[in-house]
């Protein structure tokens, strides 16, 4: 496959991984707000569920194969400044996708939930990381 092919899997893939971290912690917020054992309550931990297991880890893996398949392809990328910084965002928000996997399962064990005040801070997270991760990878700034 060419390169151009990858990159749009990649940004496929990136996008939609980008969709399920931006309205998971929005689902939280609502969970939280919920009685526990409700009819409201166990629907968040369905949705949960379903947007973490069937859209957000097979995006995120996919983002993985397809940005280091593009690598492997281009390798002189990781000579770019640029570059490192934009893996670490990637890795920052690999974390972050742990983070809301963790914060899922105490949900989905009904454990107490943290204010929706909270998860809302947590929503902005992945916005800040893609700004940065964006602009890596368009602008490709020198540092010099």
């Amino acid at each position: 496959m060419s390169y151009d092919v990858i990159k749009a899997l990649h940004l496929i893939s990136v996008m939609s991984w980008m969709a399920g971290l931006l309205y998971l912690p929005r689902l939280f917020v609502y969970h939280a707000e919920t009685t526990v054992g409700s009819v409201r309550a166990e629907t968040f931990k369905v949705m949960e569920r379903r947007l973490l297991k069937a859209i957000m880890n097979p995006a995120m893996i996919a983002s993985f194969v397809f940005g280091i398949w593009m690598i492997v392809l281009a390798p002189g990328l990781l000579y770019e400044p640029w570059m490192h910084v934009k893996i670490l965002g990637v890795l920052l928000m690999a974390g972050c996708h742990g983070a809301f996997s963790k914060m899922r399962r105490k949900l989905e064990n009904d454990e107490p939930p943290r204010l929706p005040r909270v998860y809302r801070i947590w929503n902005e997270v992945p916005t800040v990381l893609m700004v940065i991760i964006v602009f890596m990878a368009v602008v490709k700034p020198s540092f010099s």
